[in-house]
């Protein structure tokens, strides 16, 4: 009696390693495919869902930076992209331009695209793309960027202010400013060969294809110690 019941009670129990045989017992191999289906399924998991989930404390902690556009980058794009389609079918009635380093073709490209832009855009005042609701934002990101670093970036081939229209010619023989990294990498994109250029504190759009200017800001860095400087640097005001 008391031999079956011990032979029960070796059977319900899991086998210890087996001595002398460089084997693991049979519950240990179980134990050990159990443990690699486990990592397996950590490892698929982590492909499926590259990002990491938002925590609590993510949501809670505010982005400045995301929120002070909402949905205003979206009308932007908006405006930008409808200019680009427009400049685009422009360009279909023109002469294709080819590689050259001939300044003169380029600059008869530059400007029968600029003619066809001023017609079709006659009338185009300031503000069509930077509206008073955009040009706000633009306004809060330039000032939480702002330093002295970026202002010197920014004054380095500054053209300083300068007469111009929505529609003008930018001046060849005016430098174009630097844009600092730190600023380009929070403005929305723009379509190709359209830019952010400053003019003295002003923001302006550039078609660099046409060389003609799309739109500005008046006054887009406000900052007061950018002010000051702008001031020792007999740039003109804004107040």
């Amino acid at each position: 009696m008391l031999t079956a019941t011990t032979n029960v009670r070796a059977r319900t129990m899991v086998p210890s390693p087996l001595r002398n045989t460089g084997r693991a017992a049979p519950g240990t191999i179980w134990l050990q495919h159990i443990s690699i289906a486990t990592v397996l399924m950590v490892l698929f998991a982590s492909v499926s869902y590259p990002q990491t989930p938002t925590t609590t404390r993510d949501r809670e902690a505010p982005d400045f930076r995301v929120e002070v556009w909402g949905y205003i980058v979206a009308d932007f794009s908006t405006r930008v992209w409808a200019y680009f389609e427009l400049r685009s079918k422009l360009e279909k009635g023109l002469p294709a331009l080819t590689v050259t380093e001939d300044p003169a073709q380029i600059r008869s490209a530059e400007l029968a695209l600029a003619k066809k832009i001023r017609v079709a855009r006659a009338g185009a005042k300031q503000g069509e793309i930077f509206t008073p609701a955009i040009s706000v934002e633009f306004r809060k990101v330039l000032l939480l960027e702002m330093n002295a670093n970026t202002w010197t970036t920014i004054m380095d081939e500054n053209p300083g202010d300068f007469s111009h229209d929505i529609n003008d010619t930018y001046p060849k023989r005016k430098p174009l400013s630097t844009m600092p990294f730190n600023i380009l990498v929070r403005l929305p994109r723009l379509p190709e060969d359209i830019e952010y250029r400053f003019v003295g504190r002003h923001l302006i759009l550039h078609d660099t294809r046409a060389n003609v200017i799309l739109d500005r800001i008046p006054c887009a860095i406000q900052c007061s110690d950018c002010i000051e400087l702008a001031i020792a640097l007999k740039l003109r005001t804004c107040e």
